[in-house]
């Protein structure tokens, strides 16, 4: 990102600040902001056509500074059912959190005095994308489980490589990301003047494809596709407003490629998911997702998954879907990430590789695991997460990004060694298919002593917890027959 671009970018997070009195919260704002952006972004590169006449930005400019806020109201309700598909996607269902009128003059007249000519020359997607990521790592916002630090991201990508010949999908989209940074490569690595007419629509309407189940996270994944170029009819691709783990889901195409990072913890109520087409039903979220991603690919596709450790080790049906994984699916790497890298800083991640097989069975032969978390480093503020640290992963990776058995020679030609270590699938159905492997001293914890796997310290707690249920038991008994004794 330039530094013409970052200026304006925070000149537009700074605004914030007039909302405060306002009472409205970071990611309020930046849902705010993105309605506001959108009128004038739309003139700014000449598409206020997308707008019905008499509401757009000219229109709320005009307004007089008392009767702005009241025509601003009537305006965004307006969108969410006129003008063009994506213009009532991105309003759909819109309100204001403003309540004074001299706070919306003042947003309209600060973001007008803006420098949109270095803006458009710099990218206005990068400059949006600067705004979710100040959101993003502002804890109060809570915006992080919709948003995947951008080094990962890139990293993730480099080494899976996107073609235009790819069917891309993310069925946990957040703010769309993944399917930027795709994009991003996929037009770095060829050249786009050169496409076919056949090629251009196959990249405008058959390539990018998600689903995100948060109306507010999918206004800003619409607002940011478009701003990279990929604003395509939104009922024929891009990212669709629905929840992937019920009967939406199978909106989405088969794929070739899937990157996802799907929400953490279990689905609301602890039900199951209403989707029928899962063989494994569960209420944890992680695993559905993982079900969704192997289903979906076509033979030969892969997936990069980034999944918390209690996916690598939980039993019951948690061992049939790893087994099953495995069973479809080559499931050559796995990346072990540190921890502090998302918005619950306690949250241990890992990010799964691996390509459907052309059978049913026996795909995973062995798993390569590259432990990026024991010895690294606090990651925050004062040291954030870089694209470098990824660089010796990517270069470990190979240029195979199916994990086929020609792109892992170099691997074995390497030994194992350091972060990187090979097991075998019977290595792995010997320990009742549990994936959370770790072989590193972390010297950070524990003096250098090896940590016990996540799935023996859960069995000490729940010991150490009954033992307590019980100590509470007797105490309770005892406390009953003391008031026994005092009533006799």
């Amino acid at each position: 990102m330039t530094e013409a671009t970052h200026d304006i970018g925070a000149k537009l997070w700074n605004l914030c600040h007039v909302l405060r009195d306002d009472g409205v919260t970071y990611h309020q704002y930046v849902t705010e902001l993105t309605y506001l952006l959108f009128l004038k972004m739309a003139k700014e590169t000449g598409t206020e056509d997308q707008l019905p006449a008499g509401y757009r930005w000219d229109d709320l400019e005009a307004r007089a500074a008392p009767d702005r806020l009241e025509f601003y109201k009537r305006l965004i309700l307006h969108l969410g059912s006129h003008g063009a598909a994506l213009v009532q996607q991105v309003f759909a269902d819109a309100s204001s959190f403003i309540r004074k009128p001299v706070t919306l003059t003042t947003l309209v007249e600060e973001i007008d005095q803006l420098d949109w000519y270095s803006a458009k020359r710099e990218g206005l997607g990068d400059l949006y994308e600067d705004l979710l990521q100040r959101n993003a790592s502002e804890k109060k916002s809570g915006a992080g489980q919709y948003f995947t630090p951008r080094p990962l991201i890139d990293a993730i990508v480099e080494v899976m490589r996107p073609t235009l010949q790819d069917v891309i999908q993310d069925p946990a989209a957040g703010t769309g990301g993944f399917l930027i940074a795709a994009n991003h490569y996929i037009r770095e690595h060829s050249n786009p003047d050169r496409w076919t007419e056949a090629q251009q629509r196959k990249y405008r309407h058959g390539t990018f494809f998600g689903m995100e189940l948060v109306q507010d996270a999918h206004r800003l994944a619409l607002m940011n596709l478009m701003l990279h170029g990929l604003d395509s009819e939104p009922k024929i691709s891009g990212i669709f407003f629905g929840d992937t783990l019920s009967e939406e889901g199978q909106r989405l195409p088969m794929a070739t490629l899937v990157l996802t990072n799907p929400p953490f913890g279990t689905k609301k109520g602890g039900g199951l998911p209403t989707r029928t087409d899962f063989t494994y039903p569960t209420s944890n979220k992680q695993l559905c997702f993982l079900q969704h991603v192997y289903r979906t690919l076509k033979p030969g596709g892969r997936a990069a998954i980034v999944l918390p450790d209690n996916v690598l080790f939980e039993s019951g049906v948690g061992k049939q879907i790893r087994a099953d994984l495995m069973d479809k699916c080559n499931l050559h790497t796995m990346l072990r990430l540190p921890t502090g890298i998302f918005y619950a800083q306690g949250v241990k991640t890992n990010v799964m590789f691996f390509t459907r097989g052309a059978t049913e069975k026996g795909n995973t032969k062995e798993v390569w695991v590259y432990d990026l978390r024991a010895n690294a480093p606090q990651f925050g503020k004062r040291t954030p997460l870089t694209r470098e640290y990824f660089k010796d992963f990517e270069k470990a990776f190979g240029a195979d990004p199916t994990g086929a058995s020609v792109g892992l020679k170099k691997r074995k030609d390497m030994g194992e060694q350091g972060r990187f270590r090979r097991f075998t699938r019977e290595w792995i159905k010997g320990r009742e298919d549990n994936l959370d492997i770790s072989w590193l001293r972390d010297e950070s914890e524990g003096n250098g002593e090896e940590i016990p796997e996540p799935a023996v310290l859960a069995r000490q707690a729940m010991e150490e917890l009954e033992g307590a249920l019980e100590d509470l038991k007797e105490m309770l008994t005892e406390l009953g027959d003391s008031d026994e004794e005092v009533a006799a």
